[in-house]
């Protein structure tokens, strides 16, 4: 497989780098343990804060001006070193209607094909186990989770309705009640994780998700490319949706790279931050 180089832009001094393998080195599947599970998400922005937009029927969808096949890459490169991945609901209706794509295998796509035996190499579970977080219970579920044989489980907040409660129960579903009112509760969902043998938690929930996370001081480090262009756009969706944050939000660089020239033509950076108040993000590169 070739690989595209980037430049280094920090830690100094910096250099050439390989975007194949470049998140991979970070280890993450090493740095979380049952009593503090190890939480990361990643994010693609524009540089006006874009991570998408709304149609006319009030649907998000992401332009395909934002993607890239780079940034796609390392996406893989943090699914493969998850033992548990959290989406929601919302992404498994969108699946179904075939508005997004699958991302709940390791290995289902062409450019990540090398990551199955990567993860075997380490020691891990062919698949992540995949969790759901949702409020109303109102999904499908797709049948590569069955035919990979994932573990799934199904997380709701104290509010959730209780037919659809019982209804997945009945399915053979384990559902856990990780929040104190309709939505899922950051801190809740890591400890019931964390108890049920789980280490490193990959977040491809959206922002609510990473919100909680990082309110409730469980989010350990984001990834984020940053395509260099102004999107633009009267209704859009970013990177945190509630509340003002405060120190629940600082984050420390830990890496940047420089990709000049991305598919779409203007360039874009990785990024890479620790969250500053959660002990289980040290240990990040330097």
């Amino acid at each position: 497989m070739v690989s595209k180089t980037l430049i280094q832009l920090f830690p100094l001094p910096g250099g050439e780098v390989s975007l194949n393998g470049l998140y991979l080195k970070e280890a993450l599947f090493r740095r979380g343990t049952v009593e503090n599970p190890f939480v990361y998400g990643n994010f693609l922005t524009s540089l006006d804060g874009r991570i998408a937009l709304e149609d006319e029927q009030g649907v998000a969808y992401t332009p395909s001006s934002l993607t890239t096949p780079d940034d796609f890459r390392l996406f893989l490169e943090l699914q493969a070193q998850a033992d548990c991945l959290i989406t929601h609901g919302g992404y498994l209706r969108a699946l179904e209607a075939r508005r997004l794509g699958n991302i709940l295998q390791v290995g289902h796509h062409e450019c990540g094909i090398d990551l199955l035996g990567w993860r075997r190499q380490q020691g891990l579970l062919p698949q992540p186990a995949v969790v759901i977080a949702s409020a109303s219970l109102d999904f499908p579920l797709p049948e590569s989770l069955k035919a990979h044989d994932q573990k799934v489980y199904i997380a709701t907040g104290a509010d959730a309705p209780q037919d659809r409660v019982t209804f997945w129960r009945q399915q053979g579903m384990e559902v856990l009640v990780v929040g104190r009112g309709a939505l899922v509760d950051g801190d809740l969902l890591t400890r019931a994780l964390g108890d049920r043998g789980y280490r490193t938690l990959y977040l491809i929930a959206g922002p609510q998700m990473l919100e909680t996370m990082a309110r409730e001081s469980c989010l350990s480090v984001l990834f984020q490319t940053m395509t260099h262009q102004l999107m633009g756009g009267e209704v859009f969706r970013t990177l945190v949706p509630g509340p003002i944050l405060g120190p629940f939000g600082h984050l420390k660089l830990v890496t940047l790279y420089y990709d000049p020239a991305g598919s779409n033509g203007a360039g874009q950076w990785f990024s890479q931050f620790q969250a500053m108040n959660n002990p289980s993000s040290a240990g990040a590169s330097s």
